[in-house]
């Protein structure tokens, strides 16, 4: 399994953080690898909701189908799969001064053959990461987010 964290401060309260990363179609937005991001289902952002995400990775496009598992008042957890990898978003917002904390967790858990190829994929995962945690500051600054 490969796994990155970072801790990301963004001048918005956290309920309105929390919000926004709930409905996972936004990470056309903030995910740089993120291409498209839509919907599967009708009606509001709950436990169980599901979307079709296409990511570009290392030069090859990738396919996820995600399920919001856990909706909770400071935490989110958003499990994708296809026939190569289980992808787990883990992720608790919290209050800090007058903007707020995102916790993020990735978790990759490559499958088959491909596990062979976890040293590579870490190292492009953390490069990944670290643009991620420098979008979403900025995206969240935007009043329209």
């Amino acid at each position: 399994m490969v796994t990155v964290q970072r801790s990301i401060t963004v001048d918005r309260p956290a309920d309105e953080v929390l919000r926004y990363l709930a409905d996972f179609g936004h990470t056309t937005a903030w995910d740089p690898g993120t291409e498209s991001c839509v919907r599967l289902d009708d009606g509001p952002v709950r436990e169980g909701a599901r979307w079709r995400n296409v990511s570009r990775f290392r030069g090859r496009r990738t396919r996820l189908d995600y399920r919001l598992e856990r909706y909770g008042t400071d935490h989110l957890v958003f499990v994708g799969e296809n026939g190569t990898v289980t992808a787990t978003d883990d992720i608790t917002v919290r209050p800090y001064g007058g903007g707020s904390v995102v916790d993020y967790r990735a978790h990759l858990g490559l499958k088959g053959f491909a596990r062979l190829a976890s040293p590579l994929v870490r190292r492009e995962f953390e490069r990944l990461a670290d643009r991620t945690a420098d979008r979403l500051p900025r995206v969240l600054a935007d009043p329209g987010a």
